[in-house]
Formats: C-alpha cells, sequence, structure tokens
C-alpha cells in the first residue's frame, strides 16, 4: 500500500508542448483525458519522492470520463499543475486503485 497525500491546490493546468506530444506518442493520452483524471473520484494522489529532487512532484491514480484508468506524473507550479507523464496505468497500479 502507498502512503496517499491531500491534493494540492491548483487553479488550472500548465501545458508544455514537449509533454503533450510525448504523452501522445509515447501512450496515446490527451491533455484533455489527463485533465479529466483530476475531477473524477476516485483520485489517489502520492509523494513522488523518488522524482523529488529538484522540485516537489506527486502522483496520481485515477479515471477519465471514459474510465480510463491513467498514472499521471505531475508537479504543481504557480498553482498550475504541470503535468510531467500521463500513461495508462499497470497493472499492480490498478489493484492498488480498485482496492
Amino acid at each position: 500500500m502507498m502512503d496517499t497525500v491531500s491534493m494540492p491546490e491548483f487553479e488550472g493546468f500548465e501545458w508544455g508542448q514537449g509533454n503533450i506530444d510525448k504523452n501522445w506518442l509515447k501512450h496515446s493520452v490527451t491533455p484533455q483525458e489527463t485533465e479529466q483524471v483530476f475531477f473524477n473520484a476516485p483520485l489517489i494522489v502520492a509523494d513522488d519522492a523518488k522524482h523529488s529532487k529538484i522540485e516537489k512532484r506527486y502522483f496520481v491514480l485515477g479515471q477519465t470520463d471514459e474510465d480510463r484508468p491513467l498514472f499521471i506524473a505531475f508537479t504543481v507550479r504557480k498553482k498550475r499543475i504541470r503535468v510531467i507523464s500521463a500513461r495508462d496505468m499497470s497493472r499492480k497500479e490498478r489493484k492498488v486503485y480498485l482496492s
């Protein structure tokens, strides 16, 4: 089981073209699907301590409006979520999400 945290306060999203392209080309995930996850329940939020060397990072396990289960790594800059990576959940992550 993972240690969960509260969702950081945010007022919107900030997208870099490189991350939009990477998430689409590598994982076929659109920015719209990614944003949907943050407004759907259940949403599991955890610290990404392993990747928080330069800035605080988090990850979420959640689902799109079409029930697609996604893993999203992100940071918060000036109250805006900046998505680093979005992909389908692994089998292990789905098991945690559904438990």
